[in-house]
Protein backbone atom coordinates (compact mmCIF):
# COMPACT_ATOMS: atom_id res chain seq x y z
CA UNK A 1 0.00 0.00 0.00
CA UNK A 2 1.41 3.76 -0.43
CA UNK A 3 2.02 5.41 2.46
CA UNK A 4 -0.66 7.84 3.55
CA UNK A 5 0.12 10.77 5.93
CA UNK A 6 -2.93 12.44 7.13
CA UNK A 7 -0.96 12.93 9.81
CA UNK A 8 1.53 15.81 8.57
CA UNK A 9 -1.96 17.83 8.15
CA UNK A 10 -0.74 20.81 5.93
CA UNK A 11 -2.94 23.00 4.81
CA UNK A 12 -3.23 23.65 1.40
CA UNK A 13 -6.89 23.91 -1.40
CA UNK A 14 -6.50 21.30 -3.36
CA UNK A 15 -6.24 23.55 -6.49
CA UNK A 16 -2.80 23.99 -8.30
CA UNK A 17 -3.71 27.38 -10.04
CA UNK A 18 -1.81 30.28 -8.56
CA UNK A 19 0.35 28.09 -6.75
CA UNK A 20 3.96 28.47 -8.64
CA UNK A 21 5.01 31.33 -5.99
CA UNK A 22 5.00 28.13 -3.50
CA UNK A 23 6.51 25.81 -5.62
CA UNK A 24 9.52 29.05 -6.45
CA UNK A 25 9.93 28.88 -3.19
CA UNK A 26 10.18 25.37 -2.52
CA UNK A 27 12.70 24.97 -5.26
CA UNK A 28 14.77 27.77 -3.96
CA UNK A 29 15.24 26.26 -0.72
CA UNK A 30 16.06 22.88 -1.71
CA UNK A 31 18.46 24.92 -4.20
CA UNK A 32 20.47 26.78 -1.06
CA UNK A 33 20.24 23.72 1.00
CA UNK A 34 21.70 21.62 -1.85
CA UNK A 35 24.69 24.21 -2.96
CA UNK A 36 25.49 25.04 -0.07
CA UNK A 37 26.29 21.10 1.25
CA UNK A 38 27.50 19.92 -1.99
CA UNK A 39 29.62 22.95 -3.14
CA UNK A 40 31.38 23.61 0.53
CA UNK A 41 31.36 20.21 1.74
CA UNK A 42 30.17 16.90 -0.07
CA UNK A 43 32.31 17.24 -3.70
CA UNK A 44 35.19 18.84 -2.08
CA UNK A 45 35.46 16.11 0.72
CA UNK A 46 34.59 13.15 -2.39
CA UNK A 47 37.35 15.00 -4.84
CA UNK A 48 40.31 14.86 -1.67
CA UNK A 49 39.52 11.31 -1.74
CA UNK A 50 39.71 10.88 -5.33
CA UNK A 51 42.94 12.65 -5.20
CA UNK A 52 44.43 10.85 -2.48
CA UNK A 53 44.45 7.28 -4.39
CA UNK A 54 45.98 4.70 -2.89
CA UNK A 55 46.95 6.70 -0.13
CA UNK A 56 43.22 6.45 1.20
CA UNK A 57 43.01 6.11 5.05
CA UNK A 58 40.65 5.36 7.81
CA UNK A 59 41.44 6.12 11.38
CA UNK A 60 38.24 5.07 12.66
CA UNK A 61 36.38 1.74 12.95
CA UNK A 62 33.46 2.94 10.53
CA UNK A 63 35.37 6.69 9.81
CA UNK A 64 37.98 8.52 8.10
CA UNK A 65 38.56 10.81 11.29
CA UNK A 66 38.09 10.11 14.54
CA UNK A 67 37.75 12.54 17.69
CA UNK A 68 38.56 9.61 19.87
CA UNK A 69 41.47 7.39 19.62
CA UNK A 70 41.05 4.05 20.13
CA UNK A 71 43.01 0.99 21.16
CA UNK A 72 41.92 -2.70 21.70
CA UNK A 73 42.86 -3.34 25.10
CA UNK A 74 39.97 -0.76 26.15
CA UNK A 75 37.26 -2.48 27.44
CA UNK A 76 34.06 -3.34 24.77
CA UNK A 77 31.69 -0.74 26.22
CA UNK A 78 34.48 2.05 26.06
CA UNK A 79 35.50 1.51 21.97
CA UNK A 80 31.69 1.57 21.46
CA UNK A 81 31.38 4.41 23.18
CA UNK A 82 34.30 6.08 21.04
CA UNK A 83 33.17 4.41 18.07
CA UNK A 84 29.98 5.88 18.60
CA UNK A 85 30.80 9.49 19.28
CA UNK A 86 33.11 9.45 15.91
CA UNK A 87 30.42 8.12 13.96
CA UNK A 88 28.14 11.08 14.97
CA UNK A 89 30.99 13.66 14.78
CA UNK A 90 32.09 12.33 10.97
CA UNK A 91 28.32 12.36 10.01
CA UNK A 92 27.48 15.32 11.46
CA UNK A 93 27.53 17.48 8.48
CA UNK A 94 25.74 15.11 6.04
CA UNK A 95 23.21 14.44 8.33
CA UNK A 96 22.41 18.38 8.79
CA UNK A 97 21.57 18.54 5.16
CA UNK A 98 19.58 15.19 4.92
CA UNK A 99 17.59 16.94 7.99
CA UNK A 100 16.96 20.00 5.93
CA UNK A 101 17.20 18.61 2.62
CA UNK A 102 14.61 15.65 3.28
CA UNK A 103 11.33 18.46 4.23
CA UNK A 104 12.15 20.46 1.73
CA UNK A 105 11.68 17.54 -0.91
CA UNK A 106 8.99 16.71 0.56
CA UNK A 107 7.66 19.93 0.44
CA UNK A 108 8.25 20.66 -3.37
CA UNK A 109 7.13 17.13 -4.63
CA UNK A 110 4.29 16.85 -3.03
CA UNK A 111 3.25 20.14 -5.56
CA UNK A 112 4.63 18.26 -8.68
CA UNK A 113 1.55 16.96 -10.73
CA UNK A 114 3.34 13.70 -10.76
CA UNK A 115 5.61 12.00 -8.63
CA UNK A 116 5.46 8.68 -9.97
CA UNK A 117 4.45 7.03 -13.65
CA UNK A 118 2.63 3.26 -14.48
CA UNK A 119 6.12 1.87 -15.13
CA UNK A 120 7.93 0.40 -12.26
CA UNK A 121 11.33 0.40 -14.22
CA UNK A 122 10.87 3.94 -15.34
CA UNK A 123 10.42 4.69 -11.67
CA UNK A 124 13.48 2.88 -10.56
CA UNK A 125 15.05 5.06 -13.39
CA UNK A 126 13.72 8.43 -12.49
CA UNK A 127 14.61 7.38 -8.82
CA UNK A 128 18.45 6.33 -9.72
CA UNK A 129 18.82 9.00 -11.89
CA UNK A 130 17.62 11.63 -9.21
CA UNK A 131 19.83 9.38 -6.15
CA UNK A 132 23.34 9.88 -7.88
CA UNK A 133 24.19 13.50 -7.61
CA UNK A 134 22.75 13.37 -4.15
CA UNK A 135 26.41 12.31 -3.17
CA UNK A 136 24.91 11.37 0.34
CA UNK A 137 25.89 7.85 1.97
CA UNK A 138 23.26 5.61 2.87
CA UNK A 139 22.54 6.53 6.54
CA UNK A 140 22.39 10.25 5.25
CA UNK A 141 20.10 9.40 2.18
CA UNK A 142 17.87 7.40 4.43
CA UNK A 143 16.01 10.93 6.08
CA UNK A 144 15.46 12.47 2.30
CA UNK A 145 13.93 8.88 1.15
CA UNK A 146 11.19 9.06 4.15
CA UNK A 147 10.86 12.69 3.25
CA UNK A 148 10.56 11.41 -0.85
CA UNK A 149 7.92 8.33 0.02
CA UNK A 150 5.58 10.71 2.02
CA UNK A 151 5.42 13.40 -1.24
CA UNK A 152 4.45 10.20 -3.01
CA UNK A 153 7.07 8.84 -5.00
CA UNK A 154 6.94 4.68 -5.44
CA UNK A 155 8.56 2.17 -3.67
CA UNK A 156 11.21 1.86 -6.60
CA UNK A 157 12.21 5.05 -7.20
CA UNK A 158 12.70 5.70 -3.22
CA UNK A 159 14.86 2.33 -2.92
CA UNK A 160 16.90 3.35 -6.59
CA UNK A 161 17.61 6.45 -4.83
CA UNK A 162 18.81 5.12 -1.70
CA UNK A 163 21.05 2.52 -4.07
CA UNK A 164 22.36 4.96 -6.47
CA UNK A 165 23.29 7.92 -4.06
CA UNK A 166 26.23 6.07 -2.40
CA UNK A 167 27.11 3.91 -5.08
CA UNK A 168 26.65 5.25 -8.37
CA UNK A 169 27.74 9.04 -7.67
CA UNK A 170 30.87 9.74 -10.39
CA UNK A 171 33.56 10.20 -8.12
CA UNK A 172 33.12 7.10 -6.05
CA UNK A 173 32.55 5.27 -9.42
CA UNK A 174 35.93 6.59 -10.34
CA UNK A 175 37.61 5.73 -7.01
CA UNK A 176 36.38 2.18 -7.75
CA UNK A 177 37.45 2.01 -11.07
CA UNK A 178 40.91 3.67 -10.58
CA UNK A 179 41.64 1.85 -7.30
CA UNK A 180 40.63 -2.16 -7.91
CA UNK A 181 41.19 -4.70 -11.15
CA UNK A 182 38.47 -4.20 -13.86
CA UNK A 183 36.57 -7.26 -13.37
CA UNK A 184 36.12 -6.11 -9.41
CA UNK A 185 34.83 -3.01 -10.09
CA UNK A 186 32.50 -4.61 -12.76
CA UNK A 187 31.43 -6.38 -10.89
CA UNK A 188 30.23 -4.24 -7.90
CA UNK A 189 28.45 -2.15 -10.76
CA UNK A 190 26.85 -5.10 -11.26
CA UNK A 191 25.36 -5.61 -7.87
CA UNK A 192 24.26 -2.35 -7.39
CA UNK A 193 22.25 -2.35 -10.85
CA UNK A 194 20.22 -5.41 -9.65
CA UNK A 195 19.87 -3.72 -7.03
CA UNK A 196 17.69 -0.68 -8.75
CA UNK A 197 16.46 -2.58 -11.86
CA UNK A 198 15.62 -5.71 -10.21
CA UNK A 199 15.20 -5.65 -6.91
CA UNK A 200 13.30 -2.45 -6.66
CA UNK A 201 10.92 -2.62 -9.29
CA UNK A 202 10.21 -5.98 -7.89
CA UNK A 203 9.27 -4.67 -4.69
CA UNK A 204 7.12 -2.33 -6.34
CA UNK A 205 3.57 -1.72 -4.62
CA UNK A 206 0.54 -2.92 -6.54
CA UNK A 207 -1.63 0.24 -5.17
CA UNK A 208 -0.69 2.92 -7.21
CA UNK A 209 -3.29 5.63 -5.71
CA UNK A 210 -1.80 7.90 -3.31
CA UNK A 211 -3.50 10.91 -1.64
CA UNK A 212 -0.78 13.61 -1.51
CA UNK A 213 -0.28 15.20 2.46
CA UNK A 214 0.37 18.37 0.61
CA UNK A 215 -2.40 20.42 -1.15
CA UNK A 216 -1.64 23.49 -3.49
CA UNK A 217 -3.20 26.80 -3.24
CA UNK A 218 -5.94 28.25 -5.02
CA UNK A 219 -4.49 31.48 -5.31
CA UNK A 220 -2.03 33.12 -3.32
CA UNK A 221 -0.01 36.24 -3.02
CA UNK A 222 3.91 35.96 -2.09
CA UNK A 223 2.99 36.59 1.45
CA UNK A 224 0.82 33.83 1.77
CA UNK A 225 3.25 31.82 -0.42
CA UNK A 226 5.62 32.21 2.21
CA UNK A 227 3.71 31.32 4.85
CA UNK A 228 2.60 28.31 3.09
CA UNK A 229 6.16 27.06 2.38
CA UNK A 230 7.35 27.85 6.05
CA UNK A 231 4.50 26.04 7.25
CA UNK A 232 4.75 23.12 5.24
CA UNK A 233 8.72 23.20 6.01
CA UNK A 234 8.18 22.83 9.58
CA UNK A 235 5.44 20.01 9.78
CA UNK A 236 7.23 17.69 6.80
CA UNK A 237 10.63 18.78 9.02
CA UNK A 238 9.25 16.89 12.24
CA UNK A 239 8.01 14.44 10.34
CA UNK A 240 11.26 13.35 9.07
CA UNK A 241 13.17 14.03 12.58
CA UNK A 242 11.08 12.73 14.90
CA UNK A 243 11.47 9.26 13.46
CA UNK A 244 15.09 9.69 11.35
CA UNK A 245 17.25 11.07 14.33
CA UNK A 246 16.63 8.63 17.33
CA UNK A 247 17.09 5.86 14.96
CA UNK A 248 20.25 7.83 13.93
CA UNK A 249 21.36 7.65 17.88
CA UNK A 250 20.17 3.64 17.74
CA UNK A 251 21.60 2.55 14.22
CA UNK A 252 25.41 4.17 15.38
CA UNK A 253 25.37 2.08 18.15
CA UNK A 254 24.44 -0.70 16.65
CA UNK A 255 27.55 -0.48 14.28
CA UNK A 256 29.83 0.56 16.77
CA UNK A 257 28.70 -2.71 18.95
CA UNK A 258 29.35 -5.06 15.83
CA UNK A 259 32.93 -3.69 14.42
CA UNK A 260 33.89 -3.26 17.89
CA UNK A 261 32.82 -6.93 18.51
CA UNK A 262 34.37 -8.20 15.62
CA UNK A 263 38.46 -9.77 16.28
CA UNK A 264 40.91 -6.91 14.42
CA UNK A 265 42.09 -9.87 11.86
CA UNK A 266 39.03 -11.17 11.16
CA UNK A 267 39.52 -10.77 7.37
CA UNK A 268 43.39 -11.74 7.14
CA UNK A 269 42.77 -15.70 7.09
CA UNK A 270 42.06 -17.69 4.27
CA UNK A 271 38.62 -17.61 2.85
CA UNK A 272 36.18 -19.78 3.12
CA UNK A 273 32.75 -19.96 2.14
CA UNK A 274 31.51 -19.23 5.62
CA UNK A 275 33.88 -16.53 5.83
CA UNK A 276 32.36 -14.56 2.71
CA UNK A 277 28.98 -15.34 4.43
CA UNK A 278 30.07 -13.30 7.58
CA UNK A 279 31.86 -10.61 5.75
CA UNK A 280 28.51 -9.92 3.83
CA UNK A 281 26.04 -9.72 6.53
CA UNK A 282 28.62 -7.40 8.75
CA UNK A 283 29.04 -5.21 5.53
CA UNK A 284 25.40 -4.64 4.70
CA UNK A 285 24.80 -3.79 8.34
CA UNK A 286 27.60 -1.40 8.63
CA UNK A 287 26.78 2.50 9.23
CA UNK A 288 29.42 3.61 7.08
CA UNK A 289 30.21 7.20 5.36
CA UNK A 290 30.12 8.18 1.55
CA UNK A 291 33.55 6.03 -0.02
CA UNK A 292 34.48 4.19 2.92
CA UNK A 293 33.82 1.04 1.73
CA UNK A 294 35.87 1.27 -1.35
CA UNK A 295 38.44 3.01 1.14
CA UNK A 296 38.66 -0.15 3.42
CA UNK A 297 37.97 -2.59 0.46
CA UNK A 298 41.17 -1.31 -0.79
CA UNK A 299 43.10 -0.95 2.72
CA UNK A 300 41.57 -4.80 2.52
CA UNK A 301 43.50 -5.75 -0.35
CA UNK A 302 46.52 -3.93 0.53
CA UNK A 303 47.08 -5.55 3.63
CA UNK A 304 46.54 -8.82 2.02
CA UNK A 305 43.43 -9.70 2.73
CA UNK A 306 41.74 -12.75 -0.01
CA UNK A 307 40.22 -10.94 -2.90
CA UNK A 308 36.55 -12.87 -2.24
CA UNK A 309 36.46 -11.06 1.34
CA UNK A 310 37.73 -7.46 -0.67
CA UNK A 311 35.20 -8.66 -2.89
CA UNK A 312 32.57 -9.18 0.00
CA UNK A 313 33.22 -5.88 1.29
CA UNK A 314 32.88 -4.23 -1.69
CA UNK A 315 29.98 -5.14 -2.78
CA UNK A 316 27.93 -4.48 0.35
CA UNK A 317 29.08 -1.92 2.75
CA UNK A 318 28.10 1.21 2.47
CA UNK A 319 25.16 0.18 0.03
CA UNK A 320 22.63 -0.07 2.91
CA UNK A 321 23.26 -0.06 6.73
CA UNK A 322 21.39 -0.85 10.24
CA UNK A 323 20.61 3.11 9.91
CA UNK A 324 18.93 3.02 6.43
CA UNK A 325 17.17 -0.55 7.19
CA UNK A 326 15.41 1.12 10.69
CA UNK A 327 14.31 4.47 8.64
CA UNK A 328 13.30 2.08 5.48
CA UNK A 329 11.15 -0.38 8.17
CA UNK A 330 9.68 2.50 9.80
CA UNK A 331 8.76 4.38 6.56
CA UNK A 332 7.69 1.84 4.21
CA UNK A 333 7.58 -1.77 5.99
CA UNK A 334 10.05 -3.95 8.08
CA UNK A 335 8.94 -6.94 5.40
CA UNK A 336 10.80 -4.40 2.73
CA UNK A 337 13.50 -3.20 4.74
CA UNK A 338 14.24 -7.28 6.17
CA UNK A 339 14.44 -8.03 1.94
CA UNK A 340 16.65 -5.28 1.27
CA UNK A 341 19.35 -6.30 3.60
CA UNK A 342 18.93 -10.25 2.62
CA UNK A 343 19.30 -9.48 -1.21
CA UNK A 344 22.59 -6.88 -0.50
CA UNK A 345 24.13 -9.54 1.99
CA UNK A 346 22.90 -12.33 -0.78
CA UNK A 347 24.35 -10.23 -3.71
CA UNK A 348 27.78 -10.00 -1.42
CA UNK A 349 28.32 -13.26 -0.98
CA UNK A 350 27.11 -14.51 -4.61
CA UNK A 351 30.05 -11.95 -5.34
CA UNK A 352 32.16 -13.05 -2.70
CA UNK A 353 32.12 -16.63 -5.02
CA UNK A 354 32.58 -15.81 -7.91
CA UNK A 355 36.14 -13.70 -6.70
CA UNK A 356 36.95 -17.15 -4.95
CA UNK A 357 36.82 -18.68 -8.54
CA UNK A 358 39.60 -16.42 -9.78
Amino acid sequence: MSAQNPALNLEFSNTRVGAWRSRTLAVLLMVVIGTVFWVDSRYPALMKRYHAGTQLKAAGALTFGAVYQLDRTMPLRVRVWRTTVNWLDANRIGMTFSFLFGPAALVFLAMAPRRRTGSKYLNSLFGAVAGMPMAVCTNCVAPIARGMYAAGMSRESVLAAMFASPSLNVVVLAMTFALFPARVAVLKLVTVLFLIFVFAPAAASRDMAYTCPIEIAMAESWRQAIANVVRSYGKSFWYVFRVAFPLMIVGAVLGALVIEWLPPQAIITQASIGGIVLVALVGAFLPVPMAFDVAIAYIAMTHGAPMPYVVAILCTLGIISVFSLLVLGKTISWRLAGAAYATVAALGIVAGVIARSW
